[in-house]
C-alpha cells in the first residue's frame, strides 16, 4: 500500500486527485491529501491551483460516491434496524442540521472531525444529493485553495504553521457550528411565523 502511494505523489497533480479520492471515498490510506497538496504546493508552485483544482475534483467525487453506497444500502438499514423513537429523533434533527455537520469538517483543515460519519448519515437519511454536493463543495473549495496558497507562499514553513494554529482552527470550527445551528432554528421559526401568517 505505502509503495502505490509513492507512487501516486510521483504522479504530481493526477496522484494528488486519486490520493483525494481515495480519501473521500472512506477507504484506508497512509497520511491524506491535505499535507500532499501543501507539499506539492511548496514543491512545484506554478501548479499549486492546478493541484488544488485536481484534490477538490478527487475529493468531491470520492466523498460523493460514498454518498451513494450510503444513499443504495443505509436507506433499507435503517429502515429495518432503527425505526425506533431515538432513531427517528436522530434522523429528524440530521434532517435539519445534519449537513452543518459535513459542511465544518469539509472547510476546516488539520481537525480529526468525523467527516465520513455524517456523509454516510447524508447519503442514508436520502439528503437531496444535488444540496449535499453543494454544502461539500462550499466547505472544500476555500480549503483546497486555501492550502494551496499557504504552500505556495510559506513552503517549508507551511506545516509548521498549520501545526502551530490547529487549536485556531478548533475553536473557529465550534464557534461556526454554533452559528450555524442558530441560523438554521432562526429560518425555523421565520418559516413557522410566515407559514401561520399565510394560515392566518
Amino acid at each position: 500500500m505505502n509503495e502505490f502511494m509513492e507512487t501516486l505523489k510521483a504522479w504530481g497533480p493526477v496522484g494528488l486527485m486519486i490520493i483525494a479520492f481515495v480519501d473521500g471515498i472512506g477507504l484506508p490510506n497512509p497520511g491524506g491529501p491535505d499535507y500532499l497538496l501543501l507539499f506539492m504546493a511548496w514543491k512545484q508552485p506554478e501548479s499549486a491551483f492546478l493541484s488544488a483544482f485536481l484534490c477538490l475534483i478527487g475529493a468531491l467525487s470520492g466523498t460523493l460516491g460514498l454518498f451513494w453506497i450510503a444513499r443504495k444500502g443505509g436507506r433499507k438499514y435503517l429502515d429495518a434496524k432503527a425505526s425506533g423513537p431515538r432513531a427517528m429523533k436522530f434522523r429528524a434533527w440530521f434532517q435539519r442540521y445534519g449537513l452543518v455537520t459535513v459542511f465544518i469538517p469539509a472547510l476546516v483543515p488539520m481537525v480529526p472531525l468525523p467527516m465520513k460519519v455524517f456523509v454516510l448519515c447524508a447519503g442514508a437519511l436520502a439528503v437531496s444529493p444535488w444540496t449535499f454536493l453543494a454544502v461539500v463543495a462550499a466547505g472544500k473549495v476555500p480549503r483546497m485553495f486555501g492550502l494551496a496558497y499557504l504552500g505556495k507562499s510559506l513552503g517549508e514553513n507551511s506545516t509548521q504553521w498549520l501545526k502551530d494554529h490547529r487549536w485556531h482552527f478548533v475553536v473557529g470550527a465550534v464557534v461556526l457550528a454554533v452559528l450555524l445551528f442558530l441560523l438554521v432554528k432562526l429560518a425555523d421559526r421565520l418559516r413557522a411565523r410566515r407559514d401561520s401568517t399565510v394560515e392566518a
